[in-house]
């Protein structure tokens, strides 16, 4: 490649970048009155700047390779500072590490740019291997807290096993997403922790967590579903006793396992909490969004339970690397009540959906339970349909005759 040539595909990729990351982000029409999508992903592998990934010296790449690739970009944490909008990105190689980096905008819903360097997390006195999955939590202490799964090579396993991992909570701590202090990972009695969050306030006059007790790297085993833990101390946290708060049920989205998301939403009527939930298929591991509602007083405590999922991978969203999956670790509740919920589809690609506290809150209030059984759903149901169509037929409702019969 001649030089020209080498400075016309440069141009080329620069042109490409710049087209991404100022792209104008659109609400699709109309959703389902819970929440609105946006079209176009807030960030993917092809936002990542260029020089994260070419070597652009001609001397030294002359053919314009991608010395470094990066393979996807997912599962962001997201938090508001000086009016500004954060994503800290689980950022992932094509050497399959992943990192965290900091994508910064004006604007919750586009124009977000990474920083020009990923964070370097300390590492312990024990090396992560891989960390990921980072859940932020501006606590009442003063702190931005990151807890993230830090994932080590399971020393016990034999020889021939290479992929056996233990997966425990990793934590670290700023104030300005720039530099970061790192704490002793939590300590709890079960063999692997992932999915851990801190609540953000303390509880008891203590540090509060929701965590997922499992008994293996992936099967959650006797594990449950989300835990909730106290310890005295944030710097060496000690969860002596992890009870379950949400638990994972047969028959239902959440049947395999299921961890809590981002840190919860306080308002008037409870915390708002928004998790995963995982069933098995033919086609494997399904993960869709759920939310709940627990007790202003006792954040441990569920009060409403909306049945089914709150969101689930659609369209473009259904295909990636692991493939039928949405998984959320980071949201923005806005003091005006807005509310901006970032969501990776299939561990490839970052997106994200606006609501309210008030739409979430009369979702999680108004919405029924699961009542377990088919004929139970059935009879809920009509209920429903009974309802309405004698609101639809009432005199007073020519609108609705008309556009229903």
């Amino acid at each position: 490649m001649t030089r020209n040539e080498f400075d016309q595909r440069c141009v080329q990729l620069i042109e490409n970048y710049r087209r991404i990351i100022q792209r104008k982000n659109e609400k699709e029409p109309c959703g389902n009155g819970i929440y609105f999508r946006y079209k176009y992903p807030v960030l993917t592998a092809d936002h990542t700047p260029l020089f994260w990934r070419y070597d652009l010296n001609y001397e030294t790449n002359p053919y314009l390779m991608e010395r470094m690739g990066i393979n996807a970009v997912f599962n962001p944490s997201a938090i508001e500072l000086n009016g500004k909008f954060y994503l800290v990105a689980r950022v992932e190689g094509n050497d399959r590490k992943s990192f965290f980096a900091v994508a910064e905008s004006d604007s919750p819903v586009d124009g977000f740019k990474f920083w020009d360097y990923p964070l370097l997390i300390p590492e312990t006195d024990d090396p992560d291997v891989n960390v990921y999955d980072m859940r932020l939590t501006a606590h009442e202490d003063g702190w931005i807290y990151g807890l993230f799964c830090t994932e080590r090579k399971d020393p016990d396993a034999p020889s021939w096993d290479t992929s056996a991992a233990i997966a425990q909570c990793g934590v670290a701590r700023t104030k300005d997403l720039r530099h970061w202090e790192r704490l002793a990972d939590i300590k709890t009695s079960s063999p692997q922790q992932r999915n851990v969050v801190l609540h953000p306030e303390f509880v008891q006059g203590k540090y509060a967590f929701y965590t997922r007790p499992q008994d293996g790297f992936i099967e959650a085993g006797t594990g449950g579903g989300i835990g909730w833990g106290l310890s005295d101390s944030i710097e060496e946290a000690v969860i002596e006793e992890e009870t379950i708060v949400d638990q994972k049920e047969y028959h239902t989205i959440k049947e395999v396992k299921n961890g809590q998301g981002p840190a919860p939403i306080k308002t008037d009527k409870g915390w708002i909490h928004i998790a995963h939930g995982v069933r098995n298929t033919a086609a494997g591991l399904r993960y869709v969004l759920y939310a709940f509602m627990t007790d202003l007083n006792a954040p441990e405590r569920v009060i409403y339970a909306p049945g089914g999922y709150f969101l689930a991978p659609q369209g473009e969203e259904r295909v990636g690397d692991v493939s039928n999956v949405v998984f959320c670790n980071g949201l923005i509740a806005r003091e005006n009540g807005q509310v901006y919920i970032y969501y990776a589809s299939s561990d490839t690609r970052c997106h994200v959906a606006e609501t309210t506290v008030d739409r979430l809150v009369d979702y999680c209030i108004n919405t029924p339970p699961d009542p377990g059984r088919s004929y139970a759903c059935v009879a809920q149901r009509r209920e429903l349909i009974e309802k309405n169509l004698k609101y639809i037929n009432d005199d007073d409702n020519s609108v609705m005759k008309m556009t229903f019969l």
